[in-house]
């Protein structure tokens, strides 16, 4: 079997290094750190009901400073693995936290490929951050990483988020039937995808 030449190998015990930051018109984004953890706390008890429409159920510890601690160490973990690639979103005016927004689930070998993920802040919608951001991230993947191809779902009922993969070069691909249990029924996402050869970066 042959090898793609660009593909990131990691031999036994070694490690991705840690940290980067894309920055756009306005906004940039930055690799969390553990000294983010409150006002990322923050801004998911801020965002509870706004988020969960199209999220998994989570438990109430995971809108604590002190779980998110953990979580943005697991984080860090996962980053230095090439397991996933989570970012704050940031306003370039006051550097407020906004948002997040990452690369998951990365399959190597043959594949290449990933999934993304965001969420932003409901007071900040509509203004055009999370394509700004979503390009930052598209340029992560396949600059930095190598990566062949991205992908991201959306709910039916959120056109919006499909509004914003596709102004940042997402085709639609078609409808992934009941893939994901949200708020006590399996529900149908509409999936997309950017391909490394057809990004223009």
């Amino acid at each position: 079997m042959s090898v793609l030449s660009e593909e990131i190998v990691f031999e036994a015990g070694e490690e991705a290094p840690f940290g980067a930051k894309k920055v756009g018109e306005r906004v940039y984004i930055r690799n969390f750190e553990v000294s983010d953890a409150e006002e990322f706390a923050a801004l998911m008890v801020k965002n509870r009901a706004f988020w969960g429409q199209y999220e998994t159920t989570r438990d109430d510890d995971e809108y604590t400073v002190e779980y998110q601690r953990r979580n943005l160490e697991k984080m860090r973990a996962e980053w230095v693995k090439d397991q996933g690639y989570f970012f704050g979103v940031f306003l370039k005016e006051n550097d407020q936290l906004i948002g997040d927004i990452g690369i998951h689930m990365i399959m190597r070998g043959p594949f290449q490929s990933a999934f993304v993920g965001y969420s932003l802040d409901e007071e900040h919608n509509g203004k055009g951050y999370t394509t700004e951001a979503l390009k930052l991230l598209v340029e992560f993947g396949f600059e930095d990483l190598n990566l062949h191809r991205l992908q991201a779902g959306t709910a039916p009922e959120n056109p919006a988020s499909s509004r914003v993969l596709v102004k940042a070069g997402f085709e639609q691909e078609g409808t992934e039937r009941k893939n994901l249990f949200i708020n006590g029924k399996w529900q149908d996402h509409i999936q997309h995808s950017i391909l490394n050869d057809n990004w223009k970066g």
